[in-house]
Formats: C-alpha cells, sequence, structure tokens
C-alpha cells in the first residue's frame, strides 16, 4: 500500500508562489510507468489535473497553468514538490498528490489513479 502525503502552507497571499510538497511513502520515484501528478479541487467545482512529474524525471503541464507551474522531484527523499507562482484566488482549492500508473502495449494503453494524498486546503487571500 503505498502512502502519498501533502504538506504545505494552507495559507498564500495574492502574487505569492504557492509552494506544496508530497512524500511518497516508497522508494518508486524514478520508476518507468508512473507519473506523480498534482491535481486540485477549487470549491464547489470538479477535479482540475494540474501537471505531472515521470520517473524519467520528464515533466507536463496543463495548458491553462503551464506558464504559472513547475514541478520538481527529490529523489532522495522520495519526494516531488508543486510550485504555482502569481496566485490569485481563483487558485484556491483543495490539492491532491497522486500517482498515475500508465502503460501502453502497442497500441492499447491503461491508465489508473490507484493512490491519492488525502489532500490539502490552500487558500489565496490577503
Amino acid at each position: 500500500q503505498v502512502q502519498l502525503q501533502e504538506s504545505g502552507p494552507g495559507l498564500v497571499k495574492p502574487s505569492q508562489t504557492l509552494s506544496l510538497t508530497c512524500t511518497v511513502s516508497e522508494n518508486s520515484i524514478t520508476t518507468n510507468y508512473y507519473y506523480w501528478s498534482w491535481i486540485r479541487q477549487p470549491p464547489g467545482k470538479g477535479l482540475e489535473w494540474i501537471g505531472y512529474i515521470g520517473g524519467s524525471g520528464s515533466t507536463y503541464y496543463s495548458p491553462s497553468l503551464k506558464s504559472r507551474t513547475s514541478i520538481s522531484r527529490d529523489t532522495s527523499k522520495n519526494q516531488f514538490t508543486l510550485q504555482l507562482t502569481s496566485v490569485t484566488p481563483d487558485d484556491t482549492a483543495v490539492y491532491f498528490c497522486a500517482r498515475l500508473y500508465y502503460f501502453c502495449s502497442g497500441t492499447r494503453c491503461y491508465g489508473e489513479y490507484k493512490y491519492w494524498g488525502q489532500g490539502t486546503q490552500v487558500t489565496v487571500s490577503s
């Protein structure tokens, strides 16, 4: 059973940088087919995918957030980190980290978000 735990400040001022860290309970952050993801849920809205860092270290971000998003990792600590710059109140949300397992064989692909953190509330307010 893999466990993920988000950590970081619960309150961020507008125009500042939101920084959250996800700690993974096992040493699998560099494993192929795993994509370590950040997802958020604004109040009263659905889930919004932010981006991921893959086992190889490659990153991919939501086009709508790409200009403000950076995801990095510390393999020695089994952690990956989200940084979102120039935040506004619209960035207020519960932020989740999750592990995506994605595998393709030929033309067939399979993906599953099996493990999630419990989520952490981040409020952007002065």
